[in-house]
């Protein structure tokens, strides 16, 4: 092959130069595209990206004690001094249960109901046997008018001698034997009428009802099992219809080294830490010191009252009180609003956390009590307060709780 030709193959023809430009422009442009997708995808999820955060409850303002001394801190738990198993006062089948686990009672609503077949045909035979007795005392009374007056005119003949003195005895007689008569049909309308009150209170005894206010703890029995007062024995016979606690009885119960008794003083101003809330202080007082001690475990028992009273404390809690040193001093009032830690309020607004959301709320800080800020007003106990990240929220940021 010549030198020309070999040039030839060498060079690259218009039809190629214009074929290879055509492909790099589609590259390039399908380049930018991806970087475009890319930035669009960045700026998406950095827009929604889920921030972890730690969370608080809001707390009340009120139920925070103050920094006092303490001389003595004592475990115990929390108990109700009303509490009872609600049953029936014979024993017979269930007929109807009315309650439910946490459903609350008022005093006198009807809980349940027995079968009251045999007591309602008592009564009917009560009532029926009373009705009798009145009516043999008016056909008495009937015979007794009579009788008065066939001796009222066995004496008229005597008075003329028209008789025998033996016919106004007989009629005599027979007025003083119905008197008696309708004497005792009288006292039979009283037996009758006791006698139908007792069926009418049997009747009344199927019905079961609550002898407080409270709230049903337990439900025990169900329609057409058999209840009974007292134990029976087996597991075919309930001894009660449910449970109810009094929550406003709620008091905690210690036990204190009978070593160290001699610092407990009643009506000693106290502070209430429960396990299930170990950030929340409630204050209390002292109500009694049981005047015996415990020769196994050397400890005597103090029963302590809640000052405030909340839907949160519940019967056998676990609990730990602080005896405070000035058992003199009152407490302060109450506070109002809610704590929530001071560094969760950022540029006069917290951060709420709800179904996984943030959410903004403008607030106002009335003061600050130790690490916390006393809240007013746009904030409710119990809510979720973010603590930390608050750079990173805002209103509808998803958040993960850590």
């Amino acid at each position: 092959m010549s030198r020309q030709d070999l040039l030839k193959e060498l060079s690259i023809r218009d039809d190629e130069r214009e074929e290879s430009s055509s492909t790099g422009k589609w590259v390039a442009i399908a380049l930018l595209a991806l970087v475009l997708v890319g930035a669009g995808a960045w700026w998406f999820f950095k827009g929604t990206q889920v921030v972890a955060v730690t969370v608080v409850s809001a707390l009340p303002a009120s139920n925070q004690a103050g920094n006092a001394a303490s001389v003595l801190d004592a475990s115990g738990y929390v108990i109700a001094r009303r509490q009872a198993t609600v049953s029936a006062k014979t024993t017979g089948k269930v007929k109807d249960v009315l309650i439910q686990e946490g459903m609350r009672v008022e005093e006198g609503q009807l809980m349940a109901t027995l079968d009251d077949t045999n007591s309602s045909a008592q009564l009917n035979l009560g009532q029926a046997q009373a009705e009798a007795a009145r009516k043999r005392v008016s056909e008495t009374r009937v015979l007794l008018a009579d009788a008065q007056r066939q001796a009222t005119r066995q004496r008229d003949l005597m008075a003329r001698k028209l008789t025998s003195n033996q016919a106004l005895e007989s009629a005599q007689a027979s007025v003083d034997g119905l008197s008696a008569r309708i004497q005792s049909a009288l006292a039979e309308i009283v037996v009758a009428e006791r006698t139908v009150a007792i069926y009418q209170q049997q009747q009344q005894d199927n019905e079961i009802r609550a002898p407080f206010a409270g709230i049903v703890i337990a439900k025990a029995a169900q329609p057409g099992e058999i209840i009974s007062p007292i134990s029976a024995g087996g597991g075919f016979t309930r001894t009660g219809i449910g449970t109810i606690v009094d929550m406003d009885s709620l008091e905690v119960e210690v036990d204190v080294g009978e070593s160290f008794i001699n610092r407990v003083l009643p009506e000693m101003a106290t502070e209430i830490t429960l396990n299930a809330y170990p950030d929340w202080k409630i204050p209390g007082r002292v109500i009694a010191i049981i005047p015996t001690a415990d020769r196994t475990k050397a400890t005597v028992k103090v029963r302590v009252a809640f000052i405030d009273k909340d839907a949160r404390v519940l019967p056998d809690m676990g609990a730990r009180v602080r005896f405070i040193s000035d058992a003199k001093t009152p407490l302060q009032a109450p506070l109002k609003g809610v704590l929530v830690p001071a560094q969760a309020v950022v540029r006069g607004q917290v951060f709420v956390i709800k179904d996984g959301v943030a959410e903004a709320r403008a607030v106002s800080v009335a003061e600050q009590v130790g690490e916390n800020a006393r809240i007013e007003s746009n904030l409710s106990v119990g809510e979720q307060i973010a603590t930390d990240n608050l750079d990173q929220l805002k209103t509808g940021t998803p958040v993960r709780v850590q």
